[in-house]
């Protein structure tokens, strides 16, 4: 244990390090685990059923032109949320942090599902995008300073399974909720049980103290520390920069390259501020970390999104049968995340987490073969799967590895780091490969299309440059998956 653990498990109102045989759902800490836990898992139920209620409120709304606003609103407005979080659980703890994120979330739900304009429904979406931004952060910092270093990996593994039913079911409940009752209740309908985690979590939050370690010194919450106004405006500038590139890559024209380019000046610098120094090399231990995160997810984000169009277009599958290679990702990612938080596995981290890069290149290399006739059609799943064990090993060992390598004082910034370079690293990664499809022949309108009318239409050479693309990418983070430890060997 690093004297950084130490420091953080003798913070005020940290529980002792109980013996090994306690479980995150032992008496101490199960209130908190299932408030944690029931919280991520609406939140994520949210994130996979608005794309099925996405068209029904886009059409009744007359809005199809802002459709894909309300997808980016949501994630330029969580990296304001994850920045302000950072600071706030460092100065406070986590308690404010997440009562104000549940509120926001539960506030913008509520603005879109009784939106009357669409622009209306894109500023719930960006309500939710704050609040969702402030609840993931503070709940790493939850299990930072509320479980002892033996129960942490065991914790951010429950937080991964918290995603595995909304992934599964998710889409299907609301589509029969769009279907029967209309896509208004798909955002009111979890208004109110969003409420129910923080009723079951406030207690123990308060138990664990809302003061910051004993550490921070005067500019802390104990002396009357006020939040970085420089890094919030570099996060608004980010977010403001992340828009502006989405809406550069929407389409392949020279006017296009204005937005992308302002996008750019405004997303590179303001990146280098929020992120720690070193990460854009590679630098040893905590830098490497992060960008580890952000280069995976980033792989495997593109490996996943282009599965269903390139079976529907290339091998005339529906879209229902297409979905079905998305199906076991869940589980298998939590199966991942659940053998990094064995007890044995703790000696073989950094083995796991370079296991876990390997897995998520090969499925980025061997899930384009499908493109060929011989291949059998569930060959996606397949290879999704592996994918999604291999993000299961190394998302949860990440959390891990940030936790353990952050100063009590600093864990709420890391971690608000670990969030903004990984959302950062999808946009860039979504954008770029985008534009790359629609440069060799593919058109991402297709999505939106009946499976009919654009099976064939699309060429190969598209898919193939995505895969390359994402290809290339995980085999860039298997060699910074050699970098994780710093000099002298501190884990």
């Amino acid at each position: 244990m690093t004297n950084a653990d130490a420091a953080a498990l003798a913070a005020p109102g940290a529980p002792p390090a109980g013996p090994a045989r306690d479980g995150v759902l032992s008496r101490p800490y199960r209130a908190l685990t299932l408030g944690c836990v029931s919280a991520i898992l609406l939140i994520a139920f949210e994130a996979m059923a608005v794309g099925t209620a996405m068209p029904a409120a886009a059409e009744a709304l007359d809005g199809v032109s802002l459709y894909a606003f309300a997808f980016s609103a949501y994630f330029t407005t969580s990296l304001l949320g994850m920045v302000a979080s950072g600071q706030w659980c460092d100065r406070r703890g986590p308690a404010g942090p997440v009562v104000a994120g549940i509120g926001a979330f539960s506030a913008g739900l509520l603005v879109s599902g009784t939106a009357g304009a669409m622009w209306v429904f894109v500023l719930g979406r960006a309500a939710q995008g704050i609040g969702g931004g402030l609840v993931i952060v503070a709940l790493y910092v939850t299990v930072r300073r509320a479980f002892p270093e033996h129960l942490r990996a065991a914790a951010l593994a429950a937080f991964s399974a918290a995603w595995v039913v909304p992934s599964m079911v998710g889409p299907v409940v609301a589509g029969t909720v769009t279907e029967q009752f209309g896509w208004r209740w798909v955002f009111l309908g979890i208004t109110v049980l969003v409420v129910l985690p923080l009723a079951v979590m406030l207690p123990a939050l308060r138990r664990i103290g809302n003061a910051p370690p004993e550490d921070v010194g005067e500019g802390g919450a104990a002396g009357g520390g006020r939040f970085d106004g420089r890094r919030l405006r570099m996060a608004g500038a980010a977010a403001l920069g992340a828009g502006l590139l989405q809406l550069g890559g929407q389409e392949v024209r020279w006017l296009a390259l204005l937005p992308a380019a302002a996008g750019l000046a405004l997303l590179v610098p303001s990146a280098r501020a929020l992120l720690p120094r070193g990460i854009f090399r590679a630098a040893r231990g905590l830098p490497a970390v992060i960008g580890l995160r952000a280069l995976t997810s980033a792989s495997y984000m593109a490996t996943q999104t282009f599965v269903p169009l390139m079976l529907v277009s290339r091998r005339g599958l529906s879209y229902t049968e297409a979905g079905l290679a998305l199906a076991a990702s869940g589980a298998l990612w939590a199966a991942g995340s659940w053998v990094q938080a064995r007890p044995w596995a703790e000696r073989h981290r950094y083995r796991l987490v370079r296991l876990g890069a390997a897995l998520i290149a090969a499925a980025g290399a061997a899930t384009p073969l499908v493109l060929f006739e011989r291949v059998p059609v569930w060959m996606p799943a397949l290879t999704l799967g592996v994918g999604a064990l291999g993000m299961g090993l190394v998302v949860a060992s990440v959390g891990v590895l940030v936790l353990r390598l952050s100063e009590p004082r600093e864990a709420g910034g890391n971690i608000a780091a670990l969030q903004v370079c990984d959302s950062l690293g999808n946009v860039v990664m979504l954008t770029a490969v985008g534009t790359l499809f629609a440069a060799l022949g593919g058109d991402p309108a297709a999505a939106h299309e009946e499976a009919e009318r654009i099976a064939g239409t699309i060429g190969a050479g598209a898919f193939w440059g995505v895969y390359a693309a994402a290809t290339a990418v995980a085999l860039l983070s298997n060699l910074v998956a050699a970098r994780l430890r710093e000099r002298g060997g501190r884990a």
